[in-house]
């Protein structure tokens, strides 16, 4: 044992920390002022600057060390190699300075205690009351020395070595001993433009801000506020230690809550006990300072379009599907219709104010399209299909049907159906259906019945000699998730798989995984939500433009989340095809579930119906979603969506739109079997903001509807404003379900002009633009033409000629004159 009781100076607290034998220095007069230090007797004064820690990010203080060495302390060489003597330190001032204590012992010592915190990793030991040993990496709560004589306490194992006393720590270090302050709220080193207001009430019987996020063990403000901005959210918060909260400022208005004293939030953090997360219904409040997170434009007048009555329906479609003959087609399910209707009809938008004459009623539907699948054929015919169904036979469902007649005139085709001739191999309910690069049909998924068993598996049409069916871990793993999955091919090769949260790439070819994507973004305070049905989000191909080199991006837009059914705010974004591509997330002005979203001639996209809260099926949602919102993919991230005018027909479950020719969409059916909210038969249009402004429509005629890839075509524009701003579009046919736009695809291809003569180029190949028909719109500056129906890619799996059964109406195979200009 060694007393000391002098002053020496050394040129770090390592040179003199331990180094009690044979001490060598020199007296500290000549290296500070008198006044400094003289009136201190019999100490030693050690000035340093705490270096930051990788791993700790308390507040950074200057730590004055006076080591005053008048009781006994052991030997340097007796404790274990690399530990020193600190001090005598203050407990409980502002909390325990020292976690991690271990059982009290009889043979206490200081020896003792360091081994046991050395075996656990930690670099400094602290004895307390004798019997005591605390083990941790730093001391907490602004820990204070005191005079060494206080630590007076025999070790319980050697009363020849003092442990600490009451309310005194004896401390051992590794190193230089790192100090921290009381918690506090982190104010300083924030994420990005958040900064602290202040702590606030929670009333509690509705939170300060309304998204909760549990973070047991993580819980900073880093963290979390990190997550609400991601998300969108310029407010945050946390409470108890281990609850994050996100929403808007208004939020905490409307909940009534009060500045509180900043020592009402007391609770530390479970992810850095260096600063404190809230209290008791008491919030650490911050919010966002910089540029704003989101701006949601608020179009007015007629900038912001117009719901319009259209129409009043004789059926509530399940599939509305527009056809190459200017009309639209649509299927109801059985059982909830009027009992005398067929349960399929055809809608003539240029009779909309004659009833009786707009309406064609339509047979040949044998059995129940209940969540069926739809596409448009690229065969001569544009034929129309529908897959699979509800319950039993139903599920095993193939009918075609011709579109045939002009606006104005009935046509006479009928829906086609025979199982005993045409089937799918297994049933489905909620399956997807696709065109292939190869022009077959790809079908995928679904059920084998209402809320029946996964059918996990992928099979194409026409069926492919002895069949064809792959069995799918990832639809069987994530059922009943999946339902309608979105489905696309890529520009490079191979298929996109977007479903539930979950997303990949197939290869064409085998159609087994080729990559696997970054799981969706759900809600902010839920990583499980889900974009598919039953959660039923809506999505989009964002517009291809020649020279078609930018990745292709997809977008995806609301959902919902289990548990609670919140409906998802917010749009996720990826570029499938780029390297280590990850989901881009933006906000919504408002929740949206069972949504639809339309793709405009103007590369625009329209995005409405559905409800604030639930899940897709009967009775299952609530609180409609009345507004209308447009998404500008040209504008900025963050900056692209424009809240439009609202409706005040309620589209819940079971509703549809799709864009006519003329370019306003047709907005139908709400059949949520709810007393809340009626079946709905009455049809609306939106009327977009280009056929409010009055500008004169520009009229064109093409004459060769049937493009090859890369080929160069002719047509003549009139009532053209300026020839030299003339641009086209090509928006993909559409069967329109649940929130899934089967065929959806925008083009804006090369053109130019001579005057009013116009050639435009058709996209260049079968992954860019898979065979199809397409809506071409010729626009003077921001407002469209009627469209005009071309096929592009022609028809390689000679759909035309399929089924090879003499009742079924075939187009055949070949080209085609221009029918509908």
């Amino acid at each position: 044992m060694y007393h000391v009781n002098t002053r020496w100076c050394k040129q770090t607290p390592d040179d003199f920390i331990g180094d009690y034998h044979g001490i060598v220095g020199s007296p500290c007069g000549p290296l500070w002022r008198d006044s400094d230090f003289s009136s201190i007797p019999s100490r030693i004064h050690i000035h340093t600057s705490r270096p930051k820690s990788p791993r700790l990010r308390g507040p950074e203080i200057h730590l004055t060390v006076c080591h005053s060495l008048l009781v006994s302390i052991s030997s340097q060489a007796a404790l274990p190699n690399g530990w020193s003597y600190m001090g005598c330190y203050i407990d409980n001032a502002n909390g325990n300075i020292m976690n991690n204590r271990q059982p009290d012992s009889n043979a206490n010592t200081h020896e003792e205690c360091i081994s046991a915190c050395q075996s656990l990793n930690y670099t400094v030991a602290g004895m307390e009351y004798g019997t005591q040993c605390s083990c941790d990496d730093f001391v907490r709560n602004g820990a204070e020395k005191t005079n060494e004589t206080d630590c007076n306490v025999p070790c319980s194992g050697d009363s020849t070595e003092s442990c600490g006393a009451g309310n005194r720590m004896s401390i051992f270090s590794t190193g230089p001993l790192q100090i921290f302050l009381p918690p506090a709220a982190q104010s300083t080193s924030l994420p990005g433009s958040w900064k602290y207001q202040g702590c606030l009430t929670d009333p509690g019987a509705a939170h300060a801000l309304p998204y909760q996020i549990i973070l047991a063990d993580n819980n900073t403000a880093e963290n979390c506020l990190s997550q609400c901005s991601e998300y969108g959210y310029p407010a945050g918060g946390m409470e108890y230690g281990r609850e994050c909260y996100c929403g808007d400022p208004s939020d905490t208005d409307a909940a009534g809550c009060e500045p509180a004293p900043e020592s009402e939030c007391s609770t530390v953090c479970t992810g850095d006990e260096h600063y404190l997360c809230g209290g008791g219904s008491r919030m650490s409040y911050y919010t966002w300072t910089g540029d704003p997170l989101y701006v949601w434009n608020k179009p007015t007048g007629n900038d912001a379009g117009l719901y319009e009555m259209f129409i009043s329906g004789v059926v509530v479609p399940l599939i509305t599907t527009p056809a190459r003959n200017g009309k639209i087609t649509f299927v109801e399910k059985h059982g909830t219709g009027e009992p005398n209707g067929t349960g399929a009809y055809e809608l003539d938008p240029s009779l909309s104010d004659n009833f009786d004459l707009a309406w064609r009623e339509m047979t040949g539907i044998k059995t129940d399209v209940f969540c069926a699948a739809g596409l448009t054929l690229p065969d001569r015919g544009a034929r129309q299909v529908t897959v699979g169904g509800w319950a039993t036979e139903s599920t095993y469902g193939v009918r075609l049907y011709w579109p045939d007649g002009r606006l104005g005139e009935n046509g006479t085709n009928q829906w086609q159906e025979n199982a005993d001739e045409i089937a799918l191999q297994v049933g489905r309910w909620y399956p997807t259906a696709m065109l292939m690069a190869n022009g077959s049909i790809l079908v995928v998924g679904g059920e084998d019945g209402s809320n029946g068993a996964p059918v996990p598996s992928l099979e194409i049409l026409p069926k492919p000699d002895g069949g064809f069916l792959l069995d799918c871990e990832w639809l069987r793993r994530t059922d009943p998730y999946n339902l309608y999955p979105f489905m696309a091919v890529l520009p490079s090769g191979g298929i996109l798989a977007a479903y539930y949260n979950e997303a990949r790439i197939l290869d064409e070819n085998t159609l087994e995984t080729k990559s696997v994507l970054p799981n969706m973004p759900g809600a902010v305070n839920n990583f499980l939500g889900g974009r598919t049905y039953p959660f039923e989000g809506t999505s989009m191909l964002m517009p291809q433009r020649a020279p078609y080199t930018e990745p292709l991006t997809v977008l995806i837009c609301g959902g919902s989340t289990p548990g609670p059914e919140i409906a998802i705010d917010n749009c996720v974004s990826i570029e499938p095809e780029t390297p280590n591509a990850n989901w881009t997330i933006e906000r919504m002005p408002s929740k949206r579930v069972i949504v639809c979203m339309v793709a405009l001639p103007d590369g625009t996209y329209l995005i409405l119906n559905g409800a604030h809260q639930g899940a897709a099926g009967f009775g299952t949602s609530s609180d409609p979603n009345l507004q209308a919102v447009l998404y500008n993919p040209t504008l900025p991230l963050h900056h692209r969506m424009s809240i439009m005018s609202s409706t005040t027909i309620a589209r819940m479950y079971h509703s549809e739109a799709v864009l006519m020719d003329d370019g306003r969409i047709l907005v139908s059916g709400s059949d949520p079997q709810d007393t809340r909210y009626p079946e709905e038969y009455r049809v609306e249009v939106f009327i977009p903001p280009y056929r409010m402004s009055g500008a004169a429509i520009p009229t064109f005629s093409v004459q060769n509807v049937d493009w090859e890839y890369g080929g160069t075509y002719t047509f003549t524009v009139d009532g053209a404003s300026n020839y030299s701003n003339i641009r086209v579009s090509l928006v993909g046919a559409v069967s329109s379900t649940h929130g899934n736009s089967m065929g959806q695809r925008t083009f804006f291809p090369a053109m130019s002009c001579s005057g009013n003569s116009c050639t435009v180029t058709a996209p260049p190949d079968k992954h860019a633009c898979p065979p199809s028909w397409f809506q071409m719109f010729v626009l003077d500056g921001p407002t469209p033409s009627h469209a005009t129906w071309v096929r592009i890619g022609g028809d390689p799996a000679a759909l035309g000629n399929w089924p090879p059964f003499d009742d079924f109406s075939k187009p055949g195979v070949g080209g085609l004159e221009a029918e509908h200009t």
